[in-house]
């Protein structure tokens, strides 16, 4: 392998290609990175044209139509996957990144060639009364967002209410190891390539695994995670993804990253991470065009790490 590999950074975008064009600046500016992009299904006739171009930037031609708390969610990232695997590239890392993201601190590259294989998620282990969110088959209609005190919310809580007192009303079939245990954390991941191989050829070779995963709830926060933690691979991981986010305190949006601005710019610098989200050209333009006019991947850290 190259002393010097590249870095394959797999985007998730659904809008503001403007915006999605300027993370992609700030990866491939450098020559060390390849970008694959996934376009919502939903929006892909209106982005895909305006998605730059360029001999390291491939736009996924096959797509899904992504849905919140759905598998929709690993469709997408396992189709990013395969392309990556696909090229025949052999790179240090792959890093699954979406279109509200933005780097936010230099020498991300220089980190990684130091990293020795280990592997960046954020990840908590599921306990007993947790364990509703995969053992039982949610209904379609319950796998949607709702950001009030909407009926469905209410149905999901009595549920989750009911199983924790060992009453399943609709359980998931699907056989699960009893080895195994579940981990729940952010979708995002920064992982070797290695591992990335792994994963793929483990997943053609255990059918039953996604298909456990298939009428879970939100099984993006769990389905890589539970992956690499039962594996050969799970003492390299650092519970970390690297990334900067400012949560939201309401009902409606205490479990989500809200909108960045240029008044946060100082936590997020000084929070010492590299990456942070979510941006929205909509809100705030100026954040977006202070980090993409100051960060690239390759260039050198100002703060030691």
């Amino acid at each position: 392998m190259d002393h010097n590999p590249r870095t394959a950074y797999m985007l998730q975008v659904h809008k503001n290609p403007e915006q999605v064009n300027a993370f992609i600046t700030q990866l491939v500016s450098g020559g060390q990175a390849d970008v694959y992009v996934h376009i919502d299904q939903k929006s892909y006739k209106k982005m895909h044209e305006k998605i730059q171009k360029g001999p390291n930037i491939k736009i996924l031609q096959e797509n899904v139509s992504c849905e919140w708390g759905d598998i929709s969610q690993i469709d997408a990232t396992l189709l990013l996957l395969q392309e990556v695997i696909n090229s025949h590239n052999e790179y240090d890392y792959v890093c699954l990144r979406s279109g509200q993201d933005l780097l936010v601190k230099n020498g991300f590259k220089e980190f990684l060639k130091d990293q020795n294989g280990k592997i960046f998620m954020s990840y908590r282990q599921l306990n007993r009364d947790s364990l509703g969110l995969m053992k039982i088959n949610w209904p379609k209609v319950t796998r949607k967002r709702y950001t009030t005190t909407h009926p469905i919310r209410v149905f999901r809580r009595i549920l989750l209410s009911l199983y924790g007192k060992g009453i399943n009303i609709y359980p998931n079939h699907h056989k699960w190891p009893r080895e195994f245990s579940f981990y729940k954390g952010s979708q995002w991941f920064t992982i070797p390539f290695e591992v990335a191989k792994y994963m793929i050829d483990y997943l053609n070779e255990n059918e039953w695994y996604y298909q456990f995963f298939q009428n879970t709830l939100v099984p993006d926060e769990s389905f890589f995670h539970t992956l690499i933690l039962n594996s050969p691979y799970k003492s390299r991981v650092v519970n970390n993804h690297l990334f900067y986010l400012k949560w939201g305190e309401s009902l409606s949006d205490r479990n989500s990253p809200q909108d960045l601005t240029f008044e946060d710019h100082k936590l997020i610098d000084e929070s010492n991470l590299y990456f942070a989200r979510k941006f929205d050209e909509t809100i705030d333009k100026s954040v977006i065009e202070y980090y993409v006019k100051n960060i690239r991947f390759g260039g050198k850290s100002k703060i030691s790490i």
